[in-house]
């Protein structure tokens, strides 16, 4: 009865756990975003009071359904700011309560797998918290840097596409326009709000740098300080930003060539690293109960838990052996 009850609490919790994943990181439809899109310009050009109304009451029931999960996890996460920074960052509508649902599902099922596999409760809640913390922030900063090498890769297509639109005699915020609709992916997001924010009443300057904060990438950096100290001291744009695109080209061509110098030297330190979990998990498939033993003694805990610690800092080493900025 006993095995039958665990057994279906562990299959529970799995599910629960792929539910609050599935809905946490799934996007919205593209149906529903083109109603919602539609909705939001109807809502912003209509003179209509009653619109404007219903649009209000949207945004302030919006607004409070969200600190409602929102503020929940806020008391708990360290440094919301910065989190729901790098959930913005990934392009997706995620927020902080589906961030800590998620977190605290994988907890709850990997504690509940290792103590019902013999673990200790204390240690199998280390495990836990350690898969529960560490899997989102690694999705969500994979997610992010896909997301950013997206942008990189096509930003020197979209100045140069601005390039053009300059020397036809467009205006500058013209050619944002035109990049946002042109140019596909993460590069028309961030111009399409670029441009939607300088409707609304926002300067170009504020709208780029506030765009350059949220994508933290030195490339868009560099072409909002560029405009910003063009439109002080003058001079041919068109050229300015057709320099830049070059330099931005070059620069990715650096990278490239340094990954691949690189890329033996990376090789070793993951084989390195992955070495003592992979013989960890085959001595386990073999011989269970001699790993069993491993983890209910109280001394090899320790010395366990020392080597990872030593293990962690010989990697850290490696990969700041093998990192380089340009």
């Amino acid at each position: 009865m006993v095995d039958n009850f665990s057994v279906m609490m562990i299959a529970v919790g799995l599910v629960g756990t792929l539910a609050l994943v599935y809905f946490a990181m799934v996007g919205p439809s593209q149906s529903k975003s083109q109603i919602r899109r539609l909705e939001s310009l109807r809502e912003r050009h209509s003179k209509s009071t009653e619109v404007a109304a219903q649009a209000q009451l949207k945004r302030i029931l919006a607004n409070r359904s969200q600190t409602r999960v929102d503020s929940i996890a806020q008391r708990f996460i360290p440094r919301p700011a910065l989190l729901r920074k790098r959930l913005e960052q990934t392009g997706k509508t995620w927020t902080l309560g589906q961030y800590a649902i998620t977190s605290l599902g994988i907890t709850t099922v990997i504690v509940l797998l290792f103590t019902m596999r013999g673990l200790p409760f204390l240690l199998a809640l280390m495990v836990g918290l350690f898969v529960g913390i560490g899997l989102p922030h690694l999705v969500v900063g994979k997610l992010v840097k896909r997301r950013v090498n997206k942008f990189t890769s096509r930003f020197p297509d979209a100045l140069e596409l601005m390039v053009r639109g300059l020397r036809s005699g467009l205006p500058i915020s013209e050619t944002l326009g035109i990049v946002a609709d042109e140019i596909p992916g993460p590069v028309a997001d961030e111009f399409r709000q670029v441009s939607d924010k300088m409707k609304i009443g926002r300067t170009m300057e504020v709208a780029l740098q506030e765009t350059a904060d949220r994508l933290g990438t030195a490339e868009f950096q560099f072409y909002t300080i560029t405009l910003a100290i063009q439109r002080e001291t003058g001079g041919n744009l068109a050229e300015t930003l057709a320099n830049l695109a070059d330099v931005l080209r070059k620069r990715a061509a650096m990278k490239l060539k340094i990954r691949a110098m690189s890329s033996e030297s990376k090789a070793s330190a993951w084989i390195v690293g992955a070495l003592p979990f992979i013989v960890f998990t085959l001595i386990w498939i073999i011989n269970p109960s001699y790993m069993h033993t491993f983890l209910t003694d109280q001394r090899l805990m320790v010395v366990g838990c020392g080597g990872l610690v030593w293990m962690g800092i010989g990697v850290f080493i490696m990969s700041q052996m093998v990192s380089f900025e340009i």
